[in-house]
């Protein structure tokens, strides 16, 4: 019986130890499955919760560690506010990757998965109290930055950069009304800690602020749903467009796009996309058509066209793009915002000589 408790005791302490991977893991599959549209009810409620937890457990957490309320009030909540405190961390970063990583194609929202990754490893290693309370504070205003970026785009159904800097500022108030009731539970303790805490809220501001304009960010709150390169777009009808493409090898069963794209004189190339957008969300959306120059060793731009979107369509709003009279070469459509936030990037190979058999499908 001494043995099977000791088990279960050091069972129990291996998992808190570890409670934010767990969670963001169980956190990531849960979401996935519950958490489709940034404009459903049901999504906000959840990230709101999660977000609003977050600042509630950490209140709980140090109100108990302050002695704030009767011995074993005080000791239910050393106790049990780190594990909620945890749980929702792993909630709201898990949700706000599978936003920010739907928007965006690897190349737009590395840095976003960098940054979880470094979250979870701060987790796993940082053990002093005063660093402690640092790297809470700052998963908290990760997680706040990101929803309030991600939700207020879909209330006033516009995104750019005055509303990404507005949002910026209005998580930047919301954490400093928390940091003040923090602030009134532990007053010495967060004196000692007040300007670590300012400088590093700070310096993820200004990261977050960087990764916008350089462009390193991904576009929320758009989402790419469907992207390829074609020899032909008809649209038919108001909800129906017939894809064509060539034939692929048997064993690359799966494309349903031009790879390689075997031109003739006369012919356009079609570059397709169907992007997500919240309702009541409108923009533009750019394809950038660049082909690969061999002796400068660099991408050269061969035009840069646009079409509207509106947003409310599940499957997303379809566009296109075309172009004519190009050579031989790697070649490649960036499907990006209108200040050159990437959704997605189709490279293909354009070769003259006879045409290939070509097959359609169709998208309604």
């Amino acid at each position: 019986m001494e043995q099977q408790q000791k088990f279960f005791a050091r069972m129990y302490a291996h998992v808190k130890r570890h409670w934010i991977t767990i969670s963001f893991i169980l956190g990531f599959i849960s979401d996935n499955i519950v958490l489709h549209r940034i404009d459903q009810a049901l999504t906000n409620t959840i990230l709101a919760t999660y977000t609003f937890l977050t600042m509630f457990s950490n209140i709980a957490l140090y109100a108990g560690i302050s002695g704030r309320f009767s011995p074993r009030v005080n000791e239910v909540l050393k106790t049990y506010a780190p594990l909620v405190m945890q749980f929702v961390f792993g909630g709201v970063l898990s949700g706000m990757l599978i936003f920010y990583s739907r928007s965006g194609s690897l190349v737009g929202s590395w840095p976003y998965l960098l940054l979880i990754i470094a979250v979870i490893f701060g987790n796993e290693t940082i053990k002093n109290r005063g660093h402690r309370l640092v790297y809470n504070l700052s998963i908290i205003f990760v997680g706040l930055f990101s929803y309030v970026e991600l939700v207020v785009p879909v209330i006033i159904g516009k995104m750019g950069d005055v509303v990404f800097i507005g949002s910026g500022m209005l998580a930047l108030f919301i954490m400093s009304l928390f940091f003040k009731v923090l602030t009134f539970v532990v007053p010495n303790f967060i004196a000692l800690q007040k300007r670590n805490v300012v400088f590093t809220i700070g310096l993820i501001f200004v990261l977050f602020n960087t990764l916008y304009f350089t462009n390193l960010i991904p576009p929320i709150p758009l989402a790419l749903k469907d992207s390829g390169v074609f020899h032909s777009v008809i649209r038919m009808g108001e909800d129906t467009y017939v894809l064509s493409y060539e034939k692929p090898a048997w064993w690359r069963f799966w494309k349903e796009s031009d790879s390689r794209f075997h031109y003739a004189p006369g012919d356009n190339v079609y570059c397709y996309a169907s992007v997500f957008a919240p309702t009541r969300l409108a923009t533009d959306i750019y394809d950038r058509w660049e082909y690969y120059d061999e002796t400068e060793k660099k991408w050269v731009e061969h035009g840069r066209y646009s079409y509207p979107i509106t947003g409310g369509r599940e499957d997303g709003y379809r566009g296109y793009t075309q172009i004519a009279n190009v050579h031989d070469g790697k070649w490649r459509c960036t499907i990006e915002t209108p200040r050159g936030q990437i959704l997605g990037r189709e490279t293909f190979t354009i070769i003259s000589g006879v045409k290939q058999p070509l097959v359609t499908r169709t998208e309604q």
